[in-house]
């Protein structure tokens, strides 16, 4: 190895973790608005302000503001994949056990990425890929959790039970914070337990 190319691969490394940090501040900094201000009333220029970076540096890094949206949706995706894999991962919903566990991971994920899924869902509002994404979203979740229905008597076939109890669930999350201030997680986690494994079953534990 000539003793030149040391230093100019250690630039390069610098350069890559330089740029990582870049990135990473975009998309924090494009939640934080989103948050805060909804994605449709967020620009790039408020994005690279808040990230604190000049604002040519977001080209360096997304095409566009849509396309850090599907970057910030491709991390929910990823993060969704490993929840699966953690402890106590049960698929039989005849068990509360096994829906409280499910309800703790979509809280987890929920406060991790709420910004983002809101922003999913106001793009969705005028874009047609965003609404073909949202619905990618269901249906996603829908397959992940169709089989730990079998064998209980469901309201309705296991497609439309999941999705009017997702539907819910969801916006009793959205809502809980401002309307139940007081209600703690835990007091969330063991209603929205007993609530779907009521609809599920038709009985209670």
């Amino acid at each position: 190895m000539h003793p030149a190319s040391v230093p100019c691969q250690g630039g390069a490394v610098k350069r890559k973790e330089k740029a990582a940090e870049t990135e990473a501040a975009l998309k924090e900094a494009a939640k934080r608005l989103f948050a805060d201000r909804g994605y449709l009333n967020t620009k790039i220029t408020d994005v690279t302000t808040e990230a604190g970076r000049a604002a040519g540096s977001f080209y360096n890094h997304f095409a566009s503001k849509e396309e850090l949206l599907e970057a910030l949706l491709a991390d929910v995706s990823a993060e969704s994949d490993k929840i699966t894999t953690r402890t106590g991962h049960k698929g039989d919903f005849s068990d509360p056990d096994a829906i409280r566990w499910h309800v703790r991971a979509f809280l987890d994920l929920y406060r991790k990425n709420a910004p983002t899924m809101r922003a999913l869902r106001q793009a969705a509002l005028v874009s047609d890929t965003f609404a073909d994404t949202l619905a990618r979203f269901g249906a996603d979740e829908a397959a992940d959790v169709l089989d730990h229905l079998r064998g209980l008597a469901l309201p309705a076939d296991p497609r439309t039970t999941f999705t009017m109890m997702s539907a819910l669930v969801d916006n009793f999350v959205q809502q809980w914070p401002a309307v139940l201030p007081g209600l703690s997680e835990e007091d969330v986690v063991e209603a929205l337990t007993r609530f779907l494994y009521r609809g599920f079953t038709g009985k209670d534990y």
